[in-house]
């Protein structure tokens, strides 16, 4: 290959690493984002400002030393420049394309160990191809590799889900018992006592972690830090408590909230020093490759690349830069709050919607805890016992799902908590050189005080479990992932050299583009989403108002679904059923979501109110399930007879489920106008429609019995038929059931005097 070529590569990966600071900022958010987003201890704002001052800080203190090439994942000296650069470029590719594919998931990983497996993939897919053109055997392998530090790493991964999940279960049980859910009455120096403690923890976290390679303070501090940890510890314990006890008695400060300022500050300096490598590093080691090479004079096939084996130092530029791109993609970027978004959720003390179904393995879990713990909960005595749980006494008794949204996920300590011990976790394994992923600590500290605090209960605790189980997969699916892939396209890369880099740049374009607008529509489609809207009213006129809308809603959608699913029978189109089967199920969770939150409705209802607007609205909740069931029928039985390949409904059969399908779109659109524009005074006219609609389907059950006992010939078709006549009379009675609940319930100046006889 000429320099041209390689001039290319280093400009590809130049771009690759721009993007590669974008997806992974999206994907690291989450380790210093959650706990002060969750509590909301302050602004989402300030939130953003401390992070972005923590970047920014962490980026121009970082010693831009190029680690991960060089940290024995494989052996530089047995590979040619050419080689390098195939390795490179595969690792670059297929990071971008994993951290991306997590992201839209909103699934958090780690980019640590996606970058130490992409390398190890590609070097081996590359060190096999030399083996094999050698004849040499597998056993030599170890020469290009060194094994010792996969193990490593997956082992890093298993401590860091035992240890962090463990360690921040513990600290919070023992924190709750000391300080409730009530923090604001307990005496000051308790609130001084935690703040020395956790402030002491995030300053020994920002000298080990975050400003371990900057020049920032004397050397004599910085060795001290290190030589004397427990003396350095117990100074800072005890003038951060007297500090603490100060700003909280004279100028009133929340401790928890400053806590949790530092700690957002420090972690997101952290990772801005130290895993800022993982996305500009392999391209900052190509660069200096290509250095080395272009004024050797050797061919790139011969040149030997024992130079990567010292060290590697960013410019301050670039760090600067780099910085700006991932204070940029913070504010920015959506997929960074839905990676959040996961983490908070599966945190949250409250209850909500669940992002996961539960699973065998998850409710074994629970089931299995829950008799460890009866069983562990006899030894205490039953005073120690409720004094315990008079700890965990929540200051509130219960929210409406719908305000939710506006309360904290988890309150002040729990944060403060989790940012204390993931900071005391990372610091310890950077000082032990222990291989721990700061996502893995941060992420499961957070569920390990979250089952602590008692978040995790018998409504919730499976959907929980099921949640982690689930991220927990997704990083070992990372390691296994990144490795696969990335010696996948190095040995492409080796076969296809220039044309095969050009055709998986564009591969790896197109795939980001492609995710990037799924992404942006499905956003998009949430936010406009048409839902069913809960009923947040304590009064049953309210109520009444409210759920006006809801029916309006429920009758437009169910005018769609059925047409939708006449249509494809008639077209026999398999796609066109199988989205309208998509649209009843999204329909169908919706009405359930209305039915799991009656016990939050009922408890938030005005005394006077409680008996009239609680049976309305069961009865209302009834009937849309009704019209839900029915449509889900209509539409599951056609999608299936199209699917199985029975034959086509007749022309005769098709124009009169048409006809029908018109005559319903009347009665619906008229419906949904009325509860729309609360045109109460058409209640009447309509119901008095009710035998009118039901004699137009009877007539036509009667004509397919005709022709069943004349012409019909496919029982199959028979079946259908009835099947779809007889649920559109359930359909057409739904509709009418809500109509006579607002007709009996509505305000009698609004609801016609009488009902309209025939």
């Amino acid at each position: 290959m000429g320099e041209n070529i390689y001039i290319f590569m280093i400009v590809a990966l130049a771009i690759l690493a721009i993007t590669d600071l974008v997806v992974g900022v999206s994907n690291d958010a989450v380790n210093f984002l959650n706990s002060a987003i969750g509590s909301k201890a302050i602004s989402f704002k300030t939130v953003m400002i401390v992070a972005s001052l923590g970047i920014a800080f962490g980026a121009m203190s970082s010693s831009g030393m190029m680690e991960v090439a060089r940290k024995g994942i494989f052996n530089p000296t047995e590979f040619v420049f050419e080689e390098i650069m195939f390795i490179f470029m595969a690792v670059m590719i297929t990071d971008i394309l994993l951290l991306d594919f997590f992201n839209t998931l909103g699934m958090p990983t780690s980019t640590t160990v996606s970058i130490v497996f992409e390398l190890l993939g590609a070097a081996v897919a590359i060190s096999l191809v030399k083996i094999v053109g050698i004849d040499g055997s597998f056993s030599d392998l170890t020469n290009y590799i060194n094994t010792e530090k996969a193990t490593q790493i997956i082992l890093g991964i298993l401590l860091s889900v035992f240890i962090a999940f463990t360690i921040g279960a513990i600290v919070q049980f023992v924190s709750r018992v000391l300080i409730s859910f009530k923090y604001d009455n307990r005496p000051k120096y308790v609130e001084a006592v935690f703040g020395g403690l956790a402030i002491s923890a995030i300053v020994y976290f920002i000298l080990v972690k975050g400003l371990k390679s900057a020049a920032v303070f004397d050397e004599g501090l910085t060795e001290f830090v290190y030589t004397s940890p427990i003396l350095f510890l117990l100074g800072n314990f005890v003038v951060w408590t007297l500090l603490s006890w100060l700003v909280a008695t004279f100028l009133k400060w929340n401790i928890y909230t400053v806590v949790i300022v530092l700690g957002t500050f420090a972690l997101a300096m952290a990772f801005a020093g130290n895993d800022l490598v993982n996305f500009i590093g392999v391209p900052i080691a190509a660069l200096q490759s290509f250095q080395d090479w272009q004024g050797s004079g050797i061919p790139a096939s011969e040149f030997n690349m024992k130079g990567l084996t010292a060290a590697v130092r960013t410019p301050t530029l670039l760090l600067l830069l780099s910085g700006a791109v991932m204070v940029i993609t913070l504010w920015f970027s959506s997929k960074a709050k839905s990676v959040v978004k996961t983490s908070v959720d599966l945190a949250r003390q409250d209850e909500g919607e669940e992002r996961f179904q539960p699973n065998f393995l998850s409710r074994q879990i629970v089931k299995l805890t829950v008799t460890a713990f009866e069983g562990f909960s006899t030894v205490f005595p039953p005073k120690l016992k409720a004094k315990i749980d008079q700890q965990f006494e929540v200051p509130y008794a219960y929210v409406p799902k719908s305000k939710l949204q506006d309360m904290p996920a988890f309150d002040l300590v729990r944060a403060a908590v989790n940012l204390m011990v993931a900071s005391v976790l990372i610091s310890i394994a950077t000082s032990m050189k222990l291989p721990l992923s700061t996502t893995y600590v941060t992420f499961m500290v957070a569920m390990g005080t979250s089952l602590a605090d008692r978040a995790w209960g018998a409504e919730s605790a499976v959907y929980r479990v099921a949640g982690v189980l689930n991220v927990i997969g997704g990083w070992f699916f990372t390691a296994f992932s990144a490795f696969t892939a990335a010696a996948i396209i190095a040995y492409i890369l080796h076969l296809g050299g220039f044309i095969a880099l050009v055709i998986l740049l564009v591969i790896a374009a197109v795939l980001l583009l492609r995710n990037y607008m799924a992404h942006n529509k499905k956003t998009k489609e949430i936010k406009a989403e048409d839902s069913l809207r809960r009923a947040e009213s304590s009064s049953i006129q309210g109520v009444i108002e409210e759920s006006a809308d809801t029916i309006s809603n429920m009758i437009q959608r169910s005018n769609k679904i059925y047409t939708g699913a006449i249509n494809g029978l008639a077209k026999h189109d398999l796609d066109a059923l199988k989205k309208n089967n998509k649209g009843v199920s999204k329909m169908s969770k919706e009405i359930e979501g209305l039915q799991n939150n009656i016990f939050y409705f009922i408890k938030n209802l005005d005394e006077s109110s409680v008996g009239g607007a609680s049976n309305f609205y069961i009865s209302l909740l009834g009937h849309l399930q009704d019209l839900s069931q029915s449509l889900e029928y209509i539409s599951k039985v056609g999608y299936k007879h199209v699917n199985n390949n029975h034959k086509k409904l007749k022309y005769n059969q098709i124009k009169e489920l048409k006809d029908l399908d018109q005559h319903l779109e009347t009665l619906f659109n008229d419906t949904s106008e009325t509860f729309a524009n609360r045109s109460f005074e058409r209640v009447g006219k309509m119901l008095a429609s009710k035998n009118r609609y039901f004699e137009l389907v009877d007539r036509k059950i009667e004509k397919q019995v005709a022709r069943t006992r004349t012409e019909e010939s496919s029982p199959k078709n028979t079946t259908l038929y009835f099947s779809l006549l007889t649920e559109s009379k359930d359909l057409v009675k739904a509709a009418m059931n809500l109509l006579e609940l607002y007709y009996t319930e509505h305000d009698s100046s609004v609801a016609p005097a009488r009902i309209e006889k025939d």
